[in-house]
């Protein structure tokens, strides 16, 4: 059985690189992946811990938050190729095209 820190280590090294890239990424869809990453990171920690304490409401917590990921990704990718149609860029510091 593989012990409960290196899933815990996973998700924070997961998570670490999923705040990077959304820190210090200028193009929206490496943005919107690293959103992603930390999600996952996050989904990992739950399903971890769930299985740790042999609670299945980790694992609850995770579809919820997957449900969550699909919904946030179908409005993102909206908005993108809105942005795409308006201005034919992907730079973050161009979204503020869309104030209306």
């Amino acid at each position: 059985m593989v012990p409960l820190w290196w899933h815990i280590s996973l998700g924070v090294a997961l998570f670490v690189i999923g705040a990077a890239g959304v820190l210090l990424r200028r193009n929206i869809l490496v943005v919107l992946m690293s959103l992603e990453l930390l999600l996952n990171s996050v989904n990992i920690n739950f399903i971890a811990f769930g299985r740790y304490y042999a609670d299945f409401r980790g694992q609850i917590f995770a579809i919820f938050v997957i449900a969550i990921t699909a919904a946030e990704v179908a409005v993102a990718l909206g908005i993108v190729v809105a942005l795409v149609r308006n201005k034919s860029t992907l730079k973050v510091d161009d979204v503020t095209v869309m104030k209306g």
